[in-house]
């Protein structure tokens, strides 16, 4: 079944193709698989889910200068976390560059592109099913509490959101990495919504 029209999908992977890895157009191919997955299991658009997951990357691999002016030029604010690392910004980015080149105008999918690395408080359920795909695709490994976390996925999105969260900080925290503050928040929000 085509989630995405032809002419689009073809579109968005020549773009891809041009501007990122090979390894990381298949990584774009499996998120876009288990976003559609995880939006079928709970009642999402899969259309949403497929275009989300598709164009979710698109800045990965943008160099940090063009990160910052694209941030600084739409009016996302640099806290220390991005300026440390500003790869960060590279969702918020993606959704922007998914507007302007190729005319998404959907505030669902360009908030799904938006919120897949840092979350956001109370995100829809096309983020979560969005933020989870990039995190928990097959492509990730096959440890025991990763497929705890993808089977979780299809039961329960706001908790599996708050425990992906703690999976990726364990790792940030034993690597002496930055995490950026909206993650926390994010990580909170879900965590004590699953407990009212």
């Amino acid at each position: 079944m085509n989630y995405v029209s032809k002419k689009q999908r073809k579109e968005i992977l020549d773009w891809l193709s041009n501007h990122v890895p090979e390894s990381r157009v298949e990584h774009v191919l499996r998120v876009e698989a288990m976003a559609v997955d995880l939006a079928q299991q709970h009642g999402l658009s899969t259309h949403k889910a497929a275009q989300a997951g598709l164009m979710h990357d698109l800045a990965k691999y943008f160099p940090a200068e063009k990160l910052l002016a694209i941030a600084t030029s739409n009016n996302i604010e640099i806290d220390f976390v991005f300026e440390a690392n500003p790869h960060l910004l590279h969702a918020d980015i993606s959704a922007i560059v998914a507007r302007d080149e190729f005319g998404i105008d959907d505030p669902d999918i360009l908030e799904a592109i938006a919120n897949h690395t840092l979350g956001r408080p109370s995100m829809d359920g096309l983020s979560c099913v969005v933020f989870l795909a990039d995190g928990l695709e097959p492509g990730r490994g096959v440890k025991k509490n990763l497929e705890e976390l993808r089977k979780l996925s299809r039961q329960n999105l706001r908790k599996a959101v708050w425990k992906t969260f703690d999976y990726t900080f364990e790792k940030l925290i034993r690597s002496k990495r930055l995490i950026h503050p909206r993650a926390l928040d994010t990580r909170n929000w879900f965590l004590q919504s699953t407990k009212s």
